[in-house]
């Protein structure tokens, strides 16, 4: 909840939606406004701002085509992302558009996520190793129950993101990786299989400590899920000299 000391200004007349926007992205940014807190109603929030309902309304609803708020009809707004993650969507949406292709997406991604690895190989703490264990046990469950976790490969990747113990990459990679999300919620339960089968490749590697097998693990895996993805969207792979 938006608290009274935390020094938000009134604001200028003209275009007070965007800085309402910019103030409670800070707020969050900060760490000050977490996930599943729940704003202010539009009266108190055009107390604190000393602007009008419509131009509060306005804000929210920004802020929800930002996916970072979500209004819930009876109950109030709530924000629905972490401090980490205000800041990656931001830059997906700055880095790329509605209308880039998945294949040019997956490119960029082959660049990154294999010399990821290889940090995360010198990088990595066995916390972070036993919760990569633990995300691939899930799959492996879900997957003999004929069950498919997206979220959890989403996870598996992220962690490794995590683990480059790079800030600049690990936001673009998850900034990417967002961007796949839906591509990943089309898995079928054989593709859900194939990623399993990566993942474990890339986790051995990384146990063992050897960084060269690790890219060339990463690597695979993305070119697997690439080819599946064009084959299934019937894109033409591009091939390069």
């Amino acid at each position: 909840m938006i608290k009274k000391d935390f020094n938000l200004k009134p604001v200028k007349k003209k275009r007070a939606y965007e800085e309402i926007v910019t103030q409670i992205r800070k707020l969050i940014e900060s760490g000050k406004l977490k996930k599943d807190d729940q704003l202010p109603n539009e009266r108190e929030l055009g107390e604190i701002f000393g602007v009008s309902r419509s131009t509060v309304r306005e804000a929210i609803k920004t802020l929800e085509s930002l996916k970072i708020v979500e209004s819930r009809q009876g109950d109030g707004t709530y924000i629905i992302v972490s401090s980490e993650e205000s800041l990656v969507m931001p830059l997906a949406n700055l880095l790329f558009r509605e209308t880039d292709s998945i294949i040019d997406i997956f490119y960029i991604r082959k660049i990154l996520e294999p010399y990821a690895v290889q940090l995360a190989t010198l990088n990595a703490t066995q916390e972070e190793l036993l919760a990569l264990e633990s995300i691939l046990e899930k799959q492996k469950e879900s997957l003999e129950k004929g069950v498919i976790l997206n979220d959890s490969d989403t996870e598996f990747h992220a962690i490794i993101a995590r683990m480059s113990k790079n800030r600049v990459l690990e936001r673009l990679m998850n900034a990417i990786i967002e961007l796949l999300r839906e591509v990943r919620e089309t898995y079928n339960t054989e593709r859900a299989k194939e990623s399993y089968k990566g993942h474990m490749e890339i986790y051995k590697a990384l146990i063992s400590g050897d960084c060269k097998e690790a890219k060339k693990a990463m690597l695979q895996h993305l070119t697997k899920i690439e080819k599946t993805i064009l084959t299934s969207k019937k894109i033409k792979e591009i091939k390069l000299c």
